[in-house]
């Protein structure tokens, strides 16, 4: 039977402020991708979190991004790549310490928004993410958009690194995210985007709007826990890929990443 991990980005808030419906989302998704003091959240939204995620057992990893809230980390902040491994240290670590007190391992790191669009395209950036995430600990995996400099920079420094599509996201040719605010950038419809995802998981292939489907791998799925209609789409995901046979399993549960 075919196996795939849904992941999502969850933790979110900042304080009183409130995104997205993180206890809905964790008890449908297997992995959940927790913010760390960059983007948003702070002590009390990651504690939170963490228990909401370990009392499902749902398995965590940290989710840095540029220091910006305002912006939620969707913007590019100016910085070397090696201010940008520290950062990314900063924030692990950050989370490392509240996950410790809730009793919860983390098990992965996914960048996020402008970071991870970054790092997809920067080598020298993937690097600087992919060698600090080393020295913090040789077995903390990489999810990794699939196809991209992220992915390859793991595999060529042998990281444990998995490889992430996404449910709710529109593709180009080179395997990147077609950029927010761009025509086809962002699915909505649940049911478009589950069929979406059968095919793909049917043929390896990832249709794109700027030419024809490229191969892509996938241990992950990922949807934005930010989205409007977020639980809605991971709910009709989750029953309409078990429908079709297909395994959902926390990729962390394969054991050795690639």
């Amino acid at each position: 039977m075919t196996s795939i991990d849904i992941n999502s980005d969850l933790g979110e808030g900042y304080g009183p402020w409130a995104m997205g419906d993180d206890a809905e989302m964790l008890s449908i998704v297997t992995s959940a991708n927790i913010a760390c003091g960059g983007h948003a959240s702070d002590p009390e939204t990651m504690f939170r979190t963490l228990e909401q995620a370990r009392d499902n057992g749902v398995t965590v990893g940290a989710h840095p991004g540029f220091n910006d809230i305002l912006g939620f980390g969707r913007r590019v902040i100016p910085m070397t790549p090696a201010e940008i491994g520290r950062m990314c240290a900063a924030q692990i670590g950050a989370l490392q310490g509240i996950a410790s007190v809730v009793g919860v391992p983390v098990s992965y790191v996914k960048p996020h928004g402008a970071l991870a669009n970054l790092a997809a395209r920067d080598r020298d950036v993937a690097d600087a993410i992919v060698k600090v995430i080393q020295k913090i600990d040789p077995k903390l995996a990489l999810l990794a958009i699939s196809g991209t400099q992220e992915e390859l920079a793991a595999r060529e420094l042998g990281a444990p690194v998995f490889s992430e599509i996404f449910a709710d996201r529109g593709y180009l040719k080179s395997g990147q995210l077609v950029p927010r605010g761009q025509k086809g950038a962002m699915l909505h419809d649940a049911q478009e985007a589950a069929e979406r995802l059968i095919s793909y998981l049917d043929t390896g292939l990832m249709p794109v709007i700027d030419g024809d489907p490229i191969p892509l791998a996938a241990d992950s799925i990922c949807v934005h826990g930010d989205s409007a209609g977020a639980v809605s789409m991971a709910r009709e995901i989750h029953q309409r890929l078990s429908a079709h046979g297909i395994e959902i399993a926390s990729f962390m549960s394969k054991g050795s990443a690639k």
